[in-house]
Parts: C-alpha cells; structure tokens; sequence
C-alpha cells in the first residue's frame, strides 16, 4: 500500500490549526474557488483578476501597477483615492482642490457623455471617469463608455500596464446606479468592464471581504459551471 500523503501545510507552526474558518466566524472571511483545474493546456484569453484581500492603496505605492481607473467627481474628491494616492505619491504634484478643479472644467459643458479625465502622478497615470453634468450618479451606461475608452488607451500604450481598477462599488460621492437606481452585483461591474475591453486587475470594496459563506473566483470570466448551477444544473 502507497503511503497517505500528508496533506501540505499553509503556515508555520500551528497556524493552520489556530487559522481554522470556526475559530474565526466573527472576522472578515473570503472563500476562493479555483475557476480552472490544474492543466498543461493553457487559456490564451485574458481576464481580469480580482485582488481580493489586497490593499489597492498600498500595491500603488509600492509601484505595482503603471496605470489606475478610478472616478472623479466636479465638487469633493477629498475621501477619494485618487486625492490620497496623489497626497502619499512624493513625486506627485496633484492635491486635491487641483483635482477637483480640473474636472469642473470638463464639467462645465453640456456633454451628456461620460469624460476620462487624465493625472499623470508620475509614477501611477489615473484614468479617472467624470460622470455627465446632468446626473448626480454614475449609471452602468457611463461604465461601458467610459472602460470601452480607457481600454483602447491603455492597449495602446504598453507603458501605461499593467493596470488596476476599483470596483466602483460602495463610493459615496461618485455612486454607481443601475437602471433601478440601485448599486449593480460585482458580477455586472466586471461583466462590463471586460466586454468593454479592459483586461487589468479589480479591486473588490472592502465590504465584499466578508463574502464568506458565499465562496467566490479569483478571476473574471466566471467559469460554465456558475451558469449551469444557475439554470438548476450540477
């Protein structure tokens, strides 16, 4: 008889023990599916990945990334993260008041489509999507036009990936609304940022690291099986 294989440790020490889920039901828990088993044959297609756990402030600082999308509003930026990345960012020269600033000027036309607006920070490039001047809230169409031009922008400048993205989900001044006015699924934000040509990496809210027991994929398209499971398949 073949010897049982132990199954391979995580940490050191104790710690897969004392990192049982049931000693910590209370905490931030986030359970990820493999979308793919282990194979030799590789996807060529890309896909988002989507950086659950990860700190997206601290991965910009650290010069992970070349390039981020975020949104910009024409009155208050001040608990944005493009206002803090431009604060922390030494070599940066955009403070708040001149991020606001300039997206009062783009907002001052009657355009009623979306704006991308760019800070060069330096060492991070922000691709940020100023909302039309008529509305008070992001909509789901502003998303698809605004990821189809950053898309284009960002696959032609190699210089400008690898790139990042927020969710834009949980925002309070630059909210995203779906046609019923309310917050759209996380599956429908990545749905139109891949279909509208972005492939970089997603950044989850916070509020979604308590996902658990709701399990969840590290990557974007989802695999079959969560739309077989949806029509009552297996």
């Amino acid at each position: 008889m073949k010897p049982e294989r132990r199954r391979q440790r995580i940490y050191d020490g104790d710690g897969d023990r004392l990192m049982e889920e049931k000693k910590h039901s209370s905490v931030d828990r986030i359970i990820v599916l493999p979308d793919t088993p282990p194979s030799r044959h590789v996807d060529p297609r890309p896909r988002l990945r989507i950086m659950w756990g990860q700190n997206l402030l601290e991965d910009l600082l650290s010069g992970r990334y070349r390039s981020l999308v975020c949104a910009v509003n024409a009155k208050d930026n001040s608990r944005g993260i493009i206002t803090q990345l431009g604060t922390l960012l030494k070599t940066s020269q955009w403070e708040e008041s001149d991020i606001t600033k300039l997206a009062q000027q783009f907002s001052n036309n009657s355009s009623d489509r979306v704006k991308i607006l760019k800070y060069d920070m330096d060492l991070v490039e922000v691709f940020a999507l100023l909302r039309p001047p008529q509305r008070d809230k992001l909509q789901l169409e502003d998303l698809a036009v605004g990821f189809k031009i950053v898309g284009e922008m960002i696959s032609r400048r190699p210089d400008r990936q690898p790139s990042a993205s927020v969710s834009f989900l949980g925002a309070r001044s630059n909210l995203l609304v779906d046609s019923t006015g309310n917050e759209p699924s996380f599956e429908t934000v990545l749905r139109i940022m891949y279909e509208s040509g972005y492939t970089g990496d997603v950044y989850p809210p916070p509020d979604l690291w308590r996902s658990a027991p709701t399990a969840v994929y590290a990557r974007y398209p989802f695999p079959p099986s969560l739309e077989n499971m949806r029509q009552g398949g297996f």
